[in-house]
């Protein structure tokens, strides 16, 4: 189980993909520039849970400028609203198997503390997991549709045990009691056995199997490898999991519960990331990270060879939900330069129909940019996949300033998939290198091994090493290259301008780790289950590790940064605290360099309301076009330079 990627993740989530039509723009017609306020007026949909008589979606969708959630009907329709929060986003995790009432979740703003709520049938909202402070989260419903599991650290706040929730008085007993730090994966239909894991580093996981019935706990993997349960059969024969056991990149395998022999099912060249069978195992869904891009099989669960999808030309199906009857289908299908709409698709008729249409009317998708993977060479050799959009005004006689975007993490992984913040700074004509460290998942476990207690250092020398290709490139003005990114993201950024303070011209972060030594201590305690794996990747805070930790943290070499900075956070963020960011502006801004410092009291770790979205992007397009690009504009006949003042949303 890969879990770098669970930790200080990074919201600006970036995707590629081969160079189509659509990016072949001819430049001498003029590209239309959008305003923040019309990207941000695309829509952002998630989810799709089937009602029980097939009529309708529930899903959850940011159109108010929040995420609440609506319903659907499967063939197209209006969109109705069941909440309509306008502080706290609400989402939807499932219809109710046997009626329409619907189980919805929803935190403090950011704060991760999750609730799981039901919306009753006469629109009444009741919170069934109402322990303060305790964080819960949906699992599924039971075979016979009576029950909901869900998990939840009321017990004891570092580990999750899981109950068993009646639907109908919505009473609850405790299912399985988490006393050894294991996590729980899934239970068969029978609920007679449990996948369990235990992480072993951030890369490596153990996979076990728990009898119910005879207390048997049984260990599946034989060597230490990443091993992650996917679903157990639909008779309760055998359990999928995937591992990389003896190879760089996961695959399928299947362990019979009986005889305890283990097959290889499916093998591809990169990582089986995800598998499921459908309510009848009729169909096994199995999602491939194919280069930083979801590819998507429905295979025919008897003879394992794929069924005829939809095709959509260059844009790819990401996700899928089949109904409980198996007919229906609902569909996710957007590329780098569009976002996902949902479809949905009969298996039996072939019908199709779109539900939704989120890229904003006012924007020509011509406009918008398809991303590129490139790969360069880094300072020891190492092949650096990243993903390159280049603004369709760039030219040799029209050079562009450009940013490396850096991801969350460790361990994250720049994906292709659309994202507005991106095409909104390349629309405004700053190329964007996004580029996959050292580190990195989906690149084979060795590659992703690579940056361990390396942090800040040979993981930089990646991003130095992009900065050099992009300042290569002939449509590139290379004496105006930037650093940007979010948490894991964020630190680097903080980084490069403290320990390679020459290599970029302004550093753009959002909610980056700045003390490694506070932030490792202060983890949200329901992390306990992979904190020792933490340490062993980054450092124990509490060892020698700790002057290791010191010496990589920016907030201890401020005096370093001589270039522009601007810094964003949420104050609701648990996971790199506000402190992290009010220090390191305290600090920069002794130096007498421009820093510019943006705090939404509404927000954790990631903005996710759209008025937050729109000021925090905006000011980071001003930010850049004084510091980075050093755009003048015309007054009276003069030229001045912008002035963009700093001003502390707080």
């Amino acid at each position: 189980m890969k879990i770098k990627i669970l930790v200080f993740c990074l919201t600006l989530i970036i995707f590629s993909c081969k160079k189509d039509k659509t990016s072949q723009v001819a430049i001498d017609r003029e590209i239309k520039q959008y305003t923040i306020e019309q990207f941000m007026d695309n829509e952002a949909v998630y989810g799709g849970s089937f009602s029980s008589d097939n009529s309708n979606l529930l899903i959850s969708s940011n159109r108010s400028g929040i995420y609440n959630v609506y319903t659907i009907p499967i063939k197209g329709g209006e969109i109705t609203a069941i909440t309509t929060s306008d502080s706290t986003s609400i989402f939807a995790d499932s219809y109710f198997p046997n009626d329409n009432r619907m189980l919805l979740s929803a935190d403090g703003n950011g704060d991760e503390i999750d609730h799981l709520f039901v919306r009753e049938l006469d629109g009444t909202i009741k919170d069934i997991t109402p322990t303060a402070d305790a964080k819960s989260s949906f699992y599924g419903w039971s075979k016979d549709h009576k029950y909901l599991y869900y998990e939840s650290n009321k017990r004891d706040p570092r580990y999750f045990d899981v109950y068993k929730l009646s639907i109908d008085n919505y009473g609850s007993e405790l299912l399985y009691q988490n006393n050894d730090g294991l996590d729980f994966i899934l239970m068969s239909d029978d609920e007679n056995f449990f996948a369990l894991s235990k992480s072993l580093n951030t890369n490596d996981s153990d996979l076990f199997l728990y009898n119910v019935k005879t207390e048997e706990m049984i260990k599946i993997n034989d060597n230490m490898s990443a091993n992650s349960a996917q679903d157990f059969s639909e008779d309760n024969s055998a359990l999928y999991y995937t591992t990389d056991d003896g190879g760089e990149f996961s695959y399928l395998m299947s362990y019979d519960l009986n005889s305890k022999e283990k097959k290889k099912v499916i093998e591809k060249s990169w990582d089986i990331v995800g598998s499921s069978l459908t309510s009848n195992g009729k169909y096994m869904v199995v999602y491939t990270n194919e280069d930083g891009k979801n590819a998507v099989e429905v295979l025919d669960s008897n003879t394992m060879a794929p069924i005829n999808l939809p095709n959509f030309g260059n844009k790819s199906i990401t996700s899928v939900t089949l109904s409980d009857n198996e007919k229906w289908m609902r569909m996710y299908v957007g590329g780098s330069n569009s976002p996902s709409d949902l479809y949905t698709y009969n298996l039996e008729t072939t019908e199709q129909h779109k539900l939704t249409s989120v890229l904003n009317n006012d924007i020509d998708v011509e406009d918008l940019v398809t991303a590129k993977v490139i790969r360069f060479k880094s300072f020891d050799g190492t092949e650096i996949p990243a993903i390159y959009y280049l603004p369709h005004q760039a030219s040799t006689d029209n050079k562009v300033p450009a940013l490396v975007l850096v991801h969350g993490g460790p361990g994250g992984q720049t994906r292709q998939n659309f994202n507005s913040f991106t095409q909104y700074i390349v629309n405004h004509g700053y190329a964007v290198l996004a580029v996959n460290n050292r580190g990195s998942s989906g690149y084979g476990k060795t590659f992703f091994k690579m940056d361990d207690k390396n942090h800040g250092e040979k993981d930089l020398q990646d991003c130095v090493e992009g900065k050099n290709w992009l300042a290569e490139q002939n449509e590139i003005d290379g004496s105006k290259i930037g650093i940007a990114g979010g948490s894991y993201g964020g630190y680097m950024t903080m980084a490069a301008l403290t320990f390679t303070p020459e290599e970029f011209n302004v550093g753009v972060n959002l909610y980056g780790v700045t003390n490694w030594l506070r932030t490792m201590k202060s983890i949200p305690p329901y992390w306990e289950s992979f904190r020792e794996s933490l340490y062993l990747e980054l450092g124990d805070p509490f060892s020698a590790d700790s002057v290791r930790l010191k010496r990589i943290s920016p907030l201890f070499h401020t005096e370093k940064v001589t270039k522009p900075l601007i810094v964003l956070q949420g104050s609701q963020d648990p996971r790199v605290l506000q402190i992290e960011s009010d220090e390191i502006v305290a600090g920069v801004r002794k130096n007498n360099v421009p820093v510019e410092y943006v705090l939404f009291e509404d927000e954790g770790h990631g903005f996710i309301k759209k008025e937050n979205q729109i000021e925090a992007y905006s000011r980071i397009l001003k930010f850049l076009d004084k510091y980075l690009k050093n755009e003048t504009l015309p007054v009276d006949g003069k030229t001045t330079n912008i002035e963009i003042p700093v001003v502390q949303k707080e």
